[in-house]
């Protein structure tokens, strides 16, 4: 399933991998713990269909932007996670966001306007590396915790 490159564009490439409806949503709920289906399916808010989340899941393990390990007490369950490529996406989400609110009417998102209103005076390059950290260190535990720290090549 992975995207074969059909330009050379940088944008048309990106868009081709994560440029649909849902593909940066899933990884923005990665990045705020949402590991696993039912998570994805229900916390964001967002009204995703099973089949989709399915299809957008598959197509991001298979561009090497997030993998899943299976629930140490439940086989069944699975559990995502951003891969180094797919913490990579942070940046763009970030940018995003603060393009987002600054250019669109949206209504009041009490976390972002109090997160933006918080850090506006930090450097985005400061606040987008402490954010790529504490990512890390929370998937390291989750990795941990499942005992697959030997089956995966994520730089630490």
């Amino acid at each position: 399933m992975k995207n074969p490159i059909r330009s050379n564009s940088t944008v048309s490439s990106f868009l081709d991998i994560v440029g649909d409806k849902w593909s940066l949503i899933i990884v923005r709920d990665l990045f705020l713990e949402r590991t696993t289906f039912t998570q994805l399916l229900e916390s964001s808010g967002e009204n995703i269909s099973t089949n989709i989340l399915s299809d957008r899941l598959k197509k991001l393990i298979s561009n090497n932007i997030i993998e899943f390990i299976k629930d140490r007490n439940d086989n069944k369950i699975k559990h995502y996670y951003l891969t180094d490529k797919g913490v990579d996406l942070g940046k763009v989400l970030f940018e995003i966001s603060v393009w987002s609110m600054t250019h669109l009417d949206l209504e009041e998102n009490l976390l972002y306007m109090d997160f933006f209103s918080k850090t506006k005076k930090y450097p985005r390059e400061k606040l987008i590396n402490e954010g790529y950290q504490e990512y890390c260190e929370k998937r390291k535990k989750l990795l941990e915790f499942h005992d697959a720290m030997e089956f995966h090549s994520i730089k630490f």
